[in-house]
């Protein structure tokens, strides 16, 4: 099969790597994969792993250039005759469903987010097939928009479990991180996230000061870049552990995310005003045998079962955290990694969509 993906573009982002992701495994697997974007620093993977990328503003929302696009996407479908088309982002799934009109591909929508409710988000749900991946977004869906219930079809991301993998973890690596951030004979607490407020990082800082006052070996490790226009919160962010005495190190947005999940004791996801439309981090932190504590709303509902491979709080609920930090310290060592091979695995998730695809080819 050809299948084409479809998104605005290929920069840094979970619908990003899902898609970079999707195109290694298909090619791996002898089909021919197409990404269409704007283009992006991660272009080039792409076309690294054997498929094709094609530039094409597929990422302005100008209506005055819109039927102009949607021409300039219908002759290079009609150029290379695609199987499928995935359309993964709003933008892109007007301009295809547009240029589609008298081709008459198979085309399949993603719903990545909990997108606002209006006529321009339900393009989403326009698809022949649409592929949700929690199932607080199939409740999301079928809440606010007529959708027959029976082409709907649950895949969530999948997680690289070769990847995350705790045998291949760069111990060097972790050593020296250790070294700089003084984290050797700590019990090391993490949230790996964007620095944005739905994150819940203050959550996160309140709930870690409270464990600090009976276990003061436990050290806050938050992990993210600061996302645009967002400098003022972490500011307060900074402010806020300094007023709780909590000890917290701030280091940024890190490429060797594998290594932060093998060195941290628990990785947190404290999603607190909007929920995970999945929940990445848990999964891969679990694929990675760390125990995990989330906020119970959105996708981290299918990955975690509560009291058996995590914990699950009430969202913003600090006490209920730094409770459940406590007892997950407590706990003995197990093993999260089987549960995330055998659902939410790479290798599985591709099999789940390529049958959607021969479904509809």
């Amino acid at each position: 099969m050809h299948i084409v993906q479809l998104l605005p573009e290929l920069n840094q982002g979970g619908v990003e790597r899902g898609t970079v992701e999707l195109n290694r495994a298909l090619i791996q697997r002898g089909h021919t994969s197409t990404v269409i974007s704007n283009g992006g620093e991660q272009a080039a993977t792409i076309t690294h792993d054997g498929g094709h990328h094609h530039t094409l503003d597929i990422c302005s929302k100008n209506p005055l250039t819109f039927f102009q696009r949607a021409r300039q996407l219908r002759n290079y479908l009609a150029e290379i005759k695609p199987d499928i088309l995935h359309a993964r982002s709003r933008v892109p799934a007007w301009l295809a469903w547009q240029a589609n009109k008298k081709l008459r591909l198979p085309f399949i929508t993603t719903v990545h987010g909990f997108n606002s409710v209006n006529p321009y988000s339900a393009i989403m749900t326009k698809g022949d097939l649409v592929i949700y991946g929690s199932t607080a977004i199939k409740e999301h869906i079928l809440q606010h928009y007529a959708v027959d219930p029976n082409k709907l079809r649950y895949v969530p991301r999948g997680i690289d479990t070769d990847f995350f993998d705790p045998k291949k973890a760069d111990q060097p690596w972790i050593d020296a991180f250790k070294t700089e951030h003084q984290l050797h004979q700590r019990t090391v607490v993490t949230t790996v996230g964007r620095i944005t407020e739905w994150k819940g990082q203050d959550d996160f800082i309140r709930a870690v000061a409270q464990v600090q006052k009976t276990q003061p070996a436990v050290i806050g490790l938050i992990v993210g870049g600061v996302w645009h226009g967002k400098q003022e919160y972490f500011a307060s962010l900074q402010q806020l552990a300094r007023e709780l005495k909590a000890d917290i190190r701030f280091v940024g947005s890190q490429p060797n995310v594998r290594e932060i999940y093998a060195l941290s004791d628990i990785v947190v996801s404290a999603a607190s005003t909007k929920p995970e439309t999945f929940g990445r981090v848990a999964a891969e932190a679990l694929a990675m045998n760390t125990p995990v504590v989330a906020s119970a709303h959105g996708g981290s509902l299918d990955i975690i079962q509560d009291g058996v491979n995590g914990y699950l709080f009430p969202p913003s609920d600090t006490t209920a955290l730094a409770e459940n930090i406590s007892t997950t310290l407590s706990n003995e060592a197990a093993s999260f990694r089987d549960h995330i091979e055998q659902h939410f695995s790479l290798a599985v998730n591709t099999e789940k969509l390529l049958a959607i695809y021969r479904g509809v080819a």
